[in-house]
């Protein structure tokens, strides 16, 4: 696998819908991701759950689960030509989703689980660890050391890594972004640093029934303050009608904004860049 997956000299792109839906929305949104990628130097990356298995509430929409998301993901990918990533939450499911995904991505609730970290790792694909609310920026290498761990018990050479920032909690219910994260946490663990702008938007339980909330509006500024701050690629759920998406809704950008989102980003990076 290739490491031009997180490249570390361009900004790149993780965008996708929260959970994985029907075909016609999963690959509505593939088709926009495919022709943004021409924008955005550093690629983009198609990402959907097929389970999401942190959900509020019990009767929480999960998604089609493992076989049927997986298929439904390898319809995306023939489609669109796009990498993908999803989610996995146990260590049995890395080696089936390491078949069909390009990335695996350990959810930051999940982060310092040592035999889900190691068994993704052992797959030879590419990972990216989301940073736990409450972990400060250097506490991700031990993440990073389980995944290299992985890889090495396995005889393989480590895939692609990174790390992404996500927000701390700050009181209950909100979560606050550092912006000193990104240089600390590249310096901490070596490797990419992503910016997960719309989760970092989320208010846990403050919304409907107990769901997660969330205040869109601050994805914009949040995002352009990251790229200036040294994030190095971006991570944002997107959905054509984010207030009606079975997770996630008021923390994602509107599908119809996402390009003009991304544009001045690259923008900013650009200009960030050249200093």
């Amino acid at each position: 696998m290739s490491a031009s997956l997180f490249p570390s000299s361009e900004l790149f792109l993780i965008a996708g819908p929260c959970q994985l839906e029907d075909d016609t929305l999963n690959l509505r949104v593939a088709e926009t991701l495919a022709r943004l990628a021409e924008q955005v130097p550093g690629g983009v990356i198609f990402k959907a759950s097929f389970d999401k298995a942190n959900r509020s509430n019990v009767d929480g929409v999960r998604g089609p689960g493992l076989e049927a998301g997986l298929a439904a993901l390898d319809r995306v990918r023939a489609a669109s030509g796009l990498p993908i990533l999803t989610d996995v939450h146990e260590a049995a499911q890395c080696a089936a989703a390491a078949d069909v995904v390009d990335v695996l991505q350990i959810p930051a609730f999940l982060c310092r689980q040592t035999d889900l970290l190691v068994a993704a790792g052992a797959t030879g694909k590419a990972v990216n660890v989301k940073k736990g609310q409450w972990m400060h920026p250097e506490g991700m290498t031990g993440a990073v050391r389980k995944v290299e761990a992985g890889a090495a018990l396995a005889g393989r050479e480590r895939g692609p890594l990174a790390v992404t920032e996500r927000g701390t909690f700050f009181g209950y219910g909100d979560l606050v972004v550092d912006m000193r994260a990104f240089a600390r946490m590249r310096a901490a663990c070596g490797v990419p640093v992503i910016f997960d702008a719309t989760h970092s938007v989320q208010q846990p339980g403050r919304g409907q029934g107990g769901a997660s909330g969330g205040a869109r509006e601050f994805i914009p500024p949040l995002t352009f303050a990251a790229v200036a701050s040294g994030a190095q690629g971006l991570f944002l759920e997107t959905h054509p009608n984010p207030d009606v998406a079975p997770s996630d809704g008021p923390n994602m950008i509107p599908l119809h904004d996402l390009s003009a989102l991304v544009q001045r980003a690259v923008d900013i990076w650009d200009r960030a860049t050249r200093r």
